[in-house]
């Protein structure tokens, strides 16, 4: 091999490494985008010529050539557990109170730094090479989208450290990137994202690197961690210094607070700046700094006890509502939706809010041509928080709710005791996408890729008409559909193939029978077994059922009364569609708990809640929200709250995890 050919090789990838790391990551590029494109074409053509030069760190392999068909789900080596959230000082205080008891007088600092409202990452490197890049997922375990995250160009590939270490960050939208990507899309036709970090979650799970590489995603680091325990460091301060010489992004406003005064004055002065970044934060994360005191203070089931987020107050901005326009769910509820003047608020462009119903106009006196304030709770859901009455116009007139459909124009009808208003008309069109849209959900049959977009163009095309009809589609009208595709159309009739072998609540769920959520659909799987007992049961066999009230038994029977749902069902049991119950360990699981109803409260040092409520629907047990008379036990652990004194006031029968363990036999 030419040694002047394979220095030259060496030497440009260290160059673009070099220029990557200023632009991407110190923001203090150097060179022209013409003399980049250079050098990077000038490699990308001496590896072409010698394949055999090619590494796995090069700049050339940022961007794969191939489509991935799926993104395996693998196991965290250690939980990316969630942090608590906290909206107030005097929690803040109690965390201090809680972390200074717990370290029983030793002193102690803090790590203050911006928590950024984007997608969590975990890196990981071995003998210097990036290896795997994981999604969060559930904490547990989380998607493998290393071919992805590596196109991103602020994430090193090598690193100069040799041992194996765990990098964990943020993946995340510039908002001025964000908003200039939806205008190209908005231009080209195509629908325009909600908000960054939607946006940053979805682009990670594109199946074509080249499209991912063309989004504009940064990423900051905030955890360093060797996966050799005798290599660690003695503080959070130190990794992050440790992250910034090894060339990653961290962001630099984080500071080494003293005690609980000094992390007040930083989320006081980071609430008040947070509009000056250029992405968007949604408080601030304080952390013990210690790394032995953080291992000593441990952590619950699902967060650590070392570590909280104070989560900034909502954000709030103002508009004019350009009109107020109606919606059409599945079950006919019409909604009402306010338009408005766009306006950015907490990284998102909000154009629309909803009114809720008529009676949230009427009390707010919401008007055409208003200026109301807008605001986001936890900076996710917008809202109309105020109407700013003296900005109203002389000629504003109170908005009279419509008597008729605005999709079918049949009359609309508000029952004796509700709220909102409802289209009758089961063939409304509104209506009958709505159904199907549920129906396809990943909560009820979970067929992938019906949308609402190809759940439309179905219905618009009269391809279908009620769900049913899904299983009588061929693949040829589907190619036809726009976005489709030979390739997707037959994904698309093999996912539709693959529901028929749903769980019977699966399908009781997503037939969408008013007041039948979840657990209702578990509950009446279980009882009756098979959808066509279900379907002849009375309201009275229905009231035998725990959990079933007299509400959901009278919506079941007038459901399955209903000739043109019977006609539906019928349509799905020709198809092939499993209507009953499927064996399963839990059917033998002694019904220990058949009849009793639990309410779990606080934090259990060693099972997630949603184990131990596993645990008892397994063994013929329920849980609820609140405590009653008709609660049988209350399971409490840590911080515990109002339920646990509603309990003690009730006299309601108290365990904690270790007498729950015992009673189902794991202790």
């Amino acid at each position: 091999m030419n040694s002047k050919l394979n220095d030259r090789v060496k030497s440009l990838r260290a160059l673009i490494d070099q220029h990557d790391y200023k632009y991407y990551v110190l923001n203090q590029p150097d060179i022209s985008d013409e003399k980049y494109d250079e050098l990077l074409k000038e490699l990308v053509e001496l590896e072409s010529l010698h394949p055999e030069l090619i590494t796995r760190n090069s700049p050339t392999q940022r961007v794969g050539s191939d489509l991935t068909k799926s993104f395996p789900t693998v196991p965290h080596i250690e939980p990316m557990m969630s942090l608590s959230n906290t909206y107030s000082k005097e929690e803040l205080v109690e965390f201090d109170r809680r972390v200074g008891e717990l370290l029983e007088g030793h002193k102690y600092e803090y790590v203050c730094e911006l928590k950024f409202d984007g997608v969590a990452i975990s890196l990981i490197y071995e003998n210097g090479y990036l290896v795997r890049g994981v999604t969060r997922g559930d904490g547990e375990k989380g998607e493998d989208v290393t071919v992805n995250i590596k196109t991103i160009r602020s994430i090193p590939l090598s690193m100069e450290n040799k041992t194996r270490l765990e990098v964990r960050g943020e993946v995340l939208m510039y908002r001025d990137d964000f908003m200039a990507m939806n205008q190209r899309r908005i231009e080209a036709g195509e629908a325009a994202f909600a908000n960054p970090r939607n946006s940053s979650a979805g682009t990670l799970k594109i199946q074509d690197p080249k499209e991912v590489a063309g989004r504009p995603l940064k990423f900051f680091s905030y955890y360093l961690r060797s996966l050799d325990p005798s290599a660690n460091f003695k503080s959070h301060f130190d990794s992050l210094k440790e992250l910034e010489r090894l060339k990653f992004p961290v962001m630099k406003a984080h500071r080494v607070c003293k005690d609980i005064h000094q992390v007040f004055d930083f989320c006081k002065e980071w609430e008040e700046k947070r509009g000056t970044l250029p992405f968007d934060i949604d408080g601030v994360v304080i952390k013990v700094n210690n790394i032995r005191q953080q291992e000593t203070l441990g952590a619950t089931a699902k967060s650590p006890r070392w570590a909280i987020a104070y989560k900034f107050k909502a954000q709030q901005a103002s508009t004019k509502v350009l009109g107020i326009t109606l919606q059409v769910g599945r079950t006919g509820v019409v909604s009402p939706v306010a338009e408005l003047e766009p306006v950015f608020l907490a990284g998102s462009t909000i154009s629309r809010v909803t009114l809720h119903n008529e009676d949230f106009i009427r009390e707010k006196d919401i008007r055409v041509g208003d200026i109301v304030v807008i605001e986001k709770g936890g900076d996710v859901i917008p809202k109309i928080s105020m109407v700013m009455l003296e900005k109203r116009l002389p000629s504003s007139k109170r908005y009279t709710f419509p008597k008729k459909c605005p999709v079918c124009n049949s009359e609309i009808i508000k029952p004796e005791g509700e709220a909102a208003w409802r289209c009758e008309n089961m063939t409304c069109d509104a209506q009958i996408k709505k159904r199907i849209e549920h129906f396809c959900s990943r909560d009820a049959m979970d067929i992938e890729n019906l949308g609402e977009a190809v759940v439309a163009q179905l219905v618009d095309r009269h391809l279908i008409r009620d769900v049913a009809d899904l299983y009588l589609l061929q693949l040829e009208p589907l190619i036809e559909l726009e976005r489709m595709g030979q390739k997707s159309a037959a994904n698309l009739i093999n996912g539709i193939e693959r529901s028929k072998h749903q769980s019977l609540e699966k399908l009781i769920y997503a037939l969408g029978i008013r007041f039948v959520g979840e657990e209702s659909a578990k509950d009446l799987a279980k009882y009756f077994k098979a959808l066509d007992k279900l379907m002849s049961a009375s309201t009275d066999e229905l009231l035998q059922i725990q959990g079933i009230g007299e509400r959901t038994a009278n919506s079941v029977v007038q459901f399955f009364g209903n000739t043109k749902n019977s006609a539906v069902i019928q349509k799905l049991m020709s198809a092939g569609v499993n209507t009953k119950l499927t064996s399963s360990s839990a059917e033998h699981v002694p019904q220990i708990f058949s009849g009793k109803t639990f309410v779990l409260t606080g934090t259990l040092p060693t099972h997630s809640r949603d184990t131990v409520k596993k645990m008892i629907e397994e063994r013929g047990g329920k849980t609820s929200g609140s405590v009653s008379k008709k609660t049988d036990f209350v399971l409490a652990g840590e911080e515990a709250g109002s339920k646990l004194a509603k309990a003690r006031e009730l006299g309601v029968t108290i365990i904690d995890e270790n007498e729950f363990m015992k009673m189902v036999g794991k202790a």
